[in-house]
């Protein structure tokens, strides 16, 4: 069993366009290659880049704010406690237009690595 208590976080990564990242559990934190999840929250106004993932399934579960969510030519509206299945080769960006912050947990299986985030142009 491997328990990560709050004070063992590891530092957030805080991107210039409104995404902050806090893995809870994953490579970084408890050292897990099998999944990873993380606690993600896009500041209002703004959304992560669109991108994919060639070998992981990642998937949302929307924990406050609305979510407006693109994967690949698929636009719709993700609400609190509302989840969605992001498979490998699907490229997807989600934005939030509200006036609150977006939070949501980001799931993946296998454990999300910086190598397996492509950038979708």
């Amino acid at each position: 069993m491997i328990t990560i208590r709050t004070e063992d976080h590891p530092e957030p990564i805080i991107s210039d366009y409104g995404e902050i990242v806090q893995e809870l559990l994953g490579l970084v934190a408890g050292g897990v290659a099998s999944h990873s999840l993380a606690r993600i929250t896009i500041l209002p106004g703004k959304s992560c880049l669109p991108h994919f993932h060639k070998a992981s399934d990642e998937s949302y579960l929307i924990l406050s704010g609305t979510a407006t969510l693109q994967i690949n030519d698929d636009v719709f509206t993700l609400q609190p406690w509302e989840a969605v299945l992001i498979e490998p080769m699907d490229v997807h960006q989600i934005f939030n237009h509200g006036d609150e912050d977006l939070i949501f947990l980001a799931a993946c299986a296998p454990a999300w690595r910086p190598n397996d985030s492509f950038e979708a142009i």
